[in-house]
């Protein structure tokens, strides 16, 4: 189970950290790159995974109410932190112009 989120905490940014910051686009707007679709597609995918895997987990009774709690809840916290990475860059951006 934690190697699980460890896999996941260090793939799920690595799309953004590798091809967001190469366009001047937003991340959550219609975008004429197809690198950038790639990105939004892994992104998608490895956050569907983080969640899916802990719930399938526990449907299995592999794992109890408590590690799907810390496991939800340190995503969501990590997301947090991933967004706010995305605004700040975004503001920094306006701000050199």
């Amino acid at each position: 189970m934690y190697l699980h989120a460890v896999i996941m905490y260090v793939l799920l940014p690595m799309p953004l950290m590798f091809f967001v910051g190469s366009g001047t686009s937003s991340f959550f707007s219609e975008s004429e790159s197809s690198w950038e679709d790639v990105t939004k597609f892994l992104t998608g995918f490895s956050a569907t995974g983080s969640i899916a895997i802990p719930i399938i987990l526990k449907h299995a009774d592999v794992i109890g109410w408590g590690a799907l709690i810390m496991e939800l809840s340190s995503l969501s916290i990590f997301v947090l932190a991933i967004l706010c990475f995305m605004q700040m860059s975004k503001e920094s951006e306006y701000s050199a112009l």
